[in-house]
């Protein structure tokens, strides 16, 4: 099961980092909320894949820690997931608002593109 978990997170990362080599914003974005994604499930497979008993301490000698799924990643996921969804609102809104100013979403545009309503004084050497 982790092997299969693996060659999901390297898909997951390669699908990421061809998303940020593109030229339109919004790709870039969506490559990040898959990144976030990525990192997400290689925290998880590291826990220990086992449907074996949950992270719950028993009394007695039942409560070994070899049979026992770690915690520990999947707080760490908990706190990794509301941090990148704040994260991706705050690009999207960022993206949005660059598109309304810009009136594009190609970052090869965006260098040249001047904000609407405003001109720029030329410049003197």
């Amino acid at each position: 099961m982790e092997i299969l978990m693996a060659l999901l997170v390297g898909v997951f990362f390669s699908v990421a980092v061809y998303l940020f080599l593109s030229r339109h914003i919004i790709r870039m974005l969506l490559g990040a909320a898959v990144l976030g994604n990525a990192v997400n499930l290689l925290i998880f497979t590291s826990g220990r894949l086992t449907p074996e008993a949950p992270p719950i301490i028993a009394t007695g000698p039942a409560g070994t820690a070899e049979i026992m799924a770690n915690p520990l990643p999947q707080a760490l996921i908990l706190t990794a997931i509301v941090i990148s969804f704040s994260f991706f609102a705050f690009l999207l809104v960022l993206t949005y608002r660059a598109y309304q100013e810009l009136e594009t979403d190609d970052t090869d545009e965006m260098r040249f593109a001047e904000p609407r309503g405003q001109t720029l004084p030329p410049l003197e050497y």
